[in-house]
């Protein structure tokens, strides 16, 4: 059996104000291919800033969209090969 590897990474950053947090999921394939997505949590200005909330929220909605669109992509590569010639 063939096993593959497939990296993710996750930067995150918070503005000046820790008010808003935003991760960017980029996925590295063994092929080369490249998926990024982006995603962002808002902090309520009447809560105290609590950063691993923002982290955890912001990756989790990154890495989320990232699913989401290698499954829309794995679906496409479907819909093409079963498509007459």
């Amino acid at each position: 059996m063939d096993y593959k590897q497939w990296n993710v990474q996750i930067w995150i950053s918070e503005d000046d104000r820790d008010a808003v947090t935003t991760a960017t999921a980029v996925l590295f394939t063994a092929d080369g291919k490249r998926h990024e997505s982006v995603a962002h949590a808002r902090r309520n200005p009447h809560d105290r800033p609590v950063p691993g909330i923002g982290d955890e929220l912001a990756a989790g909605r990154a890495l989320s969209e990232l699913a989401a669109k290698l499954i829309e992509d794995g679906a496409g590569d479907v819909a093409r090969l079963a498509s007459p010639a």
